[in-house]
């Protein structure tokens, strides 16, 4: 039997409960983390990343929240990253935070071998480029950060 061109695909859970290990121990220098949003989530769709902005960027000393969302098509498709932390960057819709994939190579030529950690590290990236670097920022505060549509439906049955 021929094993050339073969490869193990390994499943979605086993892969997410990987790329879980890894975000909980940490990554690289500690400037890039993520994590489960929501343990209770058996199909482990909603994920949180946190990105230190680069330093010599305006992004230096800044913390940026994202949501990533990986529907039931992960790895096979790449995940919708949202920036919660309003950023002015050319690859976000300045309105919704939503990462554009086609304004963003990694997501625009997503390869199955792909993660989360290689998004986030890419995106921290993409802030120190030339394009970015120096964009103006919107200020820090929480008051600019973006309602996440849970914490909407909270707030509504609290009020």
């Amino acid at each position: 039997m021929n094993s050339e061109g073969s490869r193990v695909v390994v499943p979605r859970n086993f892969r997410l409960l990987e790329e879980l290990e890894r975000g909980e121990k940490g990554i690289g220098d500690g400037t890039v983390s993520y994590g489960m949003d929501d343990a209770d989530d058996i199909y482990m769709r909603s994920w949180t990343g946190t990105i230190i902005g680069p330093q010599n960027t305006v992004h230096e000393g800044r913390i940026y929240q994202l949501k990533l969302f990986c529907d039931k098509d992960y790895p096979e498709n790449p995940p919708a990253v949202r920036f919660q932390t309003r950023i002015n960057m050319t690859c976000v819709n300045q309105e919704t935070g939503s990462v554009e994939p086609s304004l963003f190579p990694m997501l625009a030529n997503w390869q199955r071998e792909y993660t989360m950690e290689d998004i986030l590290t890419g995106l921290k990236k993409e802030m120190a480029s030339p394009q970015n670097r120096k964009l103006y920022q919107p200020p820090d505060g929480n008051d600019e950060q973006r309602i996440d549509q849970k914490s909407l439906v909270f707030r509504c049955t609290i009020l």
